[in-house]
């Protein structure tokens, strides 16, 4: 019998275990996956966001949900739905580590602010965007 590996949960249990640094970043990242976002849409907003990395100065610091280019990428996909399907992942999150404690109290934290939330999820698709 063959097991196939969840690549969800080897993250949980890397969060878990601290490997993976702040775990806010990584859930809302795990949790952004069930937001509908139009490919075009996001290739876009990305673009315009590094036009705004690179203009406040060295593009290879380390970026906050506070930082200008963030909050742009944060502000051009946001829609009330696409909040909702966060929020509702956010949700699924919690109770899929519940067994999990630090894991558990990020989750909660991320689904008391989901507005934090989607600012989380839109450093890690800029960070993904400069990583890539």
């Amino acid at each position: 019998m063959v097991v196939v590996e969840d690549p969800v949960e080897t993250v949980l249990a890397q969060v878990e275990a601290g490997e993976l640094g702040d775990p806010l970043p990584v859930l809302a990242y795990l949790a952004g996956q069930a937001v509908e976002l139009d490919e075009a849409e996001l290739n876009a907003s990305r673009r315009r966001a590094l036009l705004l990395v690179a203009a406040g100065g060295d593009p290879q610091r380390e970026l906050s949900v506070d930082d200008r280019a963030v909050k742009a990428i944060a502000a051009d996909l946001y829609s009330d739905d696409r909040r909702r399907q966060l929020a509702r992942s956010v949700d699924a999150l919690v109770l899929r580590v519940r067994d999990r404690p630090v894991a558990r109290e990020a989750a909660l934290f991320l689904a008391a602010d989901v507005d934090l939330a989607w600012r989380l999820l839109a450093l890690t698709l800029l960070a993904e965007e400069l990583a890539g």
